[in-house]
């Protein structure tokens, strides 16, 4: 009898170490699924406030799509108004040395450094924000992607709608531009108020207001979809649009640091992957052209002064800014860039159909 309840006792222990030992083995292979299906956090940063057109419209439902479809395993922590500091023409630096893990800037905040993205911003050359946009992504990957942008990987490429001008005092003619100061976004958009007549001044988004206020300009150049988020029409009364002609845009990139992308598992990059490049792109320039709707609307509903141009005067405006293409064009032929062939190649793509 003690010999059986000796056996039996044995038997127990050994059943209860067999489910220890499975117990343990559970939760080590639990572990390795948990190595496995390893968590990323990135930080997203970029210039303007949580509330405007690009961050809600663009970057927010990117975000979200991002993290629901990496199962929670991707998050991303965004950052607007330059809550990690330095300034918006930093950003891309910041994308390179891993300050920021993605930024979303625009090229022209760095005069010069990526020269192929200033064909969009040629003046009258896009006809809206999705056809350029799109366009925009396909000569990124034609000829830009191993030269301009050679030091991050590029996520997702586009372009603003049409350009609008926002003035204290009412501009119509080319002539009314002699003696403004007028906030320019980029190298291109400068040169193009230049030779209009106008004293251009550059400078990032955010330093609009504060200079409006304080006369240190006396007129904008930015999309209707910006101007919400900075109260340009509370700052001033007059906005001068051009019909079905798009007097200029500016080009953004969404760029995100090449050691970090190429860390990720490539389940994880594949989920990046199939939320970027051209839909993606596409769809970022129509959903911020889409977004002029609201501002333009406060501004009419402020009683401001909106001027639409005539065919006929949007005609001597594109005469005038015919010099900004052709000493563009020649610049860039004379660095090698052949500028001739971007220009006509950019314009091929935007009407392909």
């Amino acid at each position: 009898m003690t010999t059986t309840n000796s056996k039996r006792a044995f038997m127990k222990t050994l059943a209860k170490c067999a489910v220890g030992a499975a117990i343990l083995a559970g939760g080590f292979i639990g572990m390795q699924s948990a190595a496995t299906a390893q968590e990323v956090t990135l930080r997203l940063h970029q210039f303007l406030p949580a509330q405007a057109s690009v961050p809600k419209s663009v970057l927010a439902p990117w975000i979200e799509k991002i993290e629901a479809e990496s199962d929670g395993r991707i998050k991303i922590q965004h950052f607007p108004s330059m809550q990690l500091g330095g300034t918006p023409p930093q950003l891309i630096d910041q994308a390179i040395d891993g300050v920021a893990d993605i930024v979303w800037t625009l090229p022209g905040y760095t005069p010069g450094r990526f020269p192929r993205t200033e064909v969009f911003e040629l003046p009258f050359t896009i006809k809206d924000a999705e056809s350029a946009s799109r366009a925009f992504w396909q000569l990124g990957e034609e000829t830009m992607f191993n030269a301009d942008f050679k030091d991050v990987k590029v996520l997702g490429l586009w372009v603003h709608g049409p350009g609008i001008i926002h003035s204290k005092e009412p501009i119509t003619s080319v002539e009314d531009l002699n003696g403004v100061k007028l906030r320019a976004p980029t190298r291109v958009t400068t040169a193009l108020f230049k030779d209009l007549g106008a004293t251009s001044v550059g400078m990032p988004v955010p330093a609009v207001p504060e200079a409006l206020s304080k006369g240190v300009i006396d007129a904008t150049a930015i999309p209707w979809e910006v101007t919400g988020a900075i109260k340009t029409s509370e700052l001033v009364s007059n906005h001068t649009s051009f019909g079905d002609e798009v007097l200029y845009t500016a080009t953004f990139v969404l760029a995100m640091n090449k050691d970090k992308y190429e860390a990720l598992p490539d389940d994880l990059k594949k989920v990046l992957d199939d939320n970027s490049g051209l839909e993606f792109s596409a769809d970022a320039g129509r959903r911020t052209q889409a977004d002029d709707a609201g501002p333009y609307q406060f501004a009419v509903d402020r009683g401001n002064n909106i001027i639409e141009l005539s065919a006929d005067q949007v005609a001597q405006w594109k005469q005038a800014a015919q010099p900004t293409i052709e000493n563009w064009i020649a610049e860039m032929d004379d660095k090698g860039l052949d500028g001739s062939g971007l220009f006509a190649r950019a314009t091929e793509l935007m009407n392909a159909e």
